[in-house]
């Protein structure tokens, strides 16, 4: 698969991503959007410096006025794009990915890009069908926009005092989240929170358990309230509760909606993977609870579109309506006002929510297009509830079961949830069997290992 993804741009620098990528990616996004400025910002990645100023190269020979702010959270380019007249965006990042890989996430007129979009610059790229702007482009750089950032944090969040274990993961957060922490009175350890583009601690992925099994036997070890973990690019957050154990995202989603929806009724968009907890807990407290297709773009763009609460992704994105976009640090900050608010550890905030059994991701290598066989699960599934949202879901009140092809890699992925055993084999098997064999084995396979 290229670099052009269904969200973002992405690939492994200096094999499938170059300088002259990002010099050309310049030039075509002056084709595409047609303007006259452009905010340009990088995360801490060792080639981050050499794409950015390739980037900003191609995009003043489109004639673009460059506003380069440097190395930042995603959150703060964001949260500057709102501020600064831009009528492109462009952050240089390959968020969660291993080191080896970086990338770019795009905003025009400050929205997310959308896939016509990106498929436009692919073919200009492809093509080399690049305008020459019509007036010379400029370049100026404004290191401005972390300390103004920390500001708006300061003046939204009281001040709280419980102990977190802060785990930046070398990643660009380790540039704001401990001193606004501090600045507010948390008394904060810090685990990783030195700015390193080789990740030497970790790989910036915290929604994988391998990498947060220092933040979870820290957090018990220093007699913390909480573990917070941040990714790569700071849009991402993944928490630990007070005995080390990690807590889903879709549970945290639940908790978050709860503490919202007590102030204020609205809608709570969820990715198609969370576990039926979410909707339900959402519909008890009078919200309404709005599926969107998983993949960052995809949950922001119903959450725009919804002018929604909050809404969630099992991978650890949280948006929100006072932003407009997703922050790690940000949801932290909610999440710490909870639970100083409840005065109530968040293992048995955790312990109210009803707990369903659900498997991890189930992820299968295919060979060809998995949307065919996607296309004939859902022929054959037909005669039962089902949503073509993402993939193929098959519903019912206490159980679900989806097949997904994934947007980044040549895979098919299957999740099950059922609120008891019996209803998770139920759908398990129910899905399973409209796979070919070879798959139908291998998914088996691998579930045997998860629930056994």
């Amino acid at each position: 698969m290229g670099i052009f993804k269904a969200c973002d741009i992405r690939g492994i620098y200096s094999q499938e991503l170059t300088d002259r990528d990002a010099y050309d990616l310049g030039r075509a996004a002056g084709k595409l959007a047609a303007g006259q400025t452009a905010l340009v910002a990088g995360d801490v990645r060792l080639s981050t410096q050499g794409l950015k100023t390739a980037l900003c190269a191609g995009l003043a020979a489109a004639g673009y006025r460059v506003t380069d702010l440097g190395i930042v959270t995603t959150p703060i380019f964001y949260y500057a794009g709102h501020h600064i007249d831009n009528d492109v965006g462009i952050m240089v990042t390959a968020s969660h990915n291993p080191p080896e890989y970086n990338g770019f996430k795009l905003l025009i007129k400050n929205r997310p890009i959308n896939n016509q979009e990106l498929v436009f610059l692919e073919k200009t790229m492809a093509n080399g069908d690049y305008i020459t702007g019509a007036a010379a482009g400029g370049y100026r750089r404004d290191g401005s926009w972390t300390s103004r950032y920390a500001e708006h944090l300061l003046n939204r969040f009281q001040p709280g005092k419980l102990k977190v274990v802060l785990d930046c993961g070398n990643g660009s957060c380790s540039l704001i989240a401990p001193g606004l922490l501090n600045s507010l009175g948390y008394r904060v350890v810090e685990l990783f929170c030195t700015p390193d583009g080789s990740f030497p601690n970790r790989s910036p992925n915290p929604a994988a358990p391998e990498n947060i099994a220092a933040l979870c036997r820290r957090v018990p070890a220093e007699g913390a309230s909480v573990g917070i973990a941040y990714d790569g690019d700071g849009d991402r957050v993944a928490f630990v509760d007070e005995t080390g154990q990690p807590i889903a995202n879709d549970r945290i989603l639940t908790l978050l909606a709860r503490y919202l929806l007590e102030m204020e009724k609205g809608a709570v968009v969820y990715d198609s993977k969370c576990s039926l907890v979410v909707p339900e807990e959402v519909a008890r407290m009078h919200g309404v609870p709005l599926m969107a297709r998983s993949g960052h773009g995809f949950v922001g763009a119903a959450f725009l579109e919804s002018n929604a609460l909050v809404a969630g992704e099992l991978s650890g994105h949280f948006f929100w309506r006072d932003l407009q976009f997703d922050d790690g640090v940000y949801s932290s900050l909610v999440l710490l006002e909870l639970l100083q608010k409840s005065n109530t550890p968040l293992s048995q905030m955790d312990g109210t929510i009803p707990k369903y059994l659900i498997t991890p991701d189930i992820r299968i290598p295919f060979q060809g297009d998995p949307g065919e066989l996607v296309n004939q699960a859902a022929q054959r599934l037909s005669q039962y509830p089902i949503s073509r949202l993402d993939g193929v879901r098959v519903e019912f009140p206490d159980c679900w079961g989806m097949i997904r092809p994934s947007i980044t890699e040549p895979i098919l992925t299957l999740r099950f949830e059922g609120k008891t055993r019996d209803k998770l084999t139920f759908i398990m098997d129910l899905i399973l069997q409209e796979l070919p064999s070879e798959y139908q084995n291998k998914a088996y396979e691998v579930l045997r290992t998860m629930i056994s």
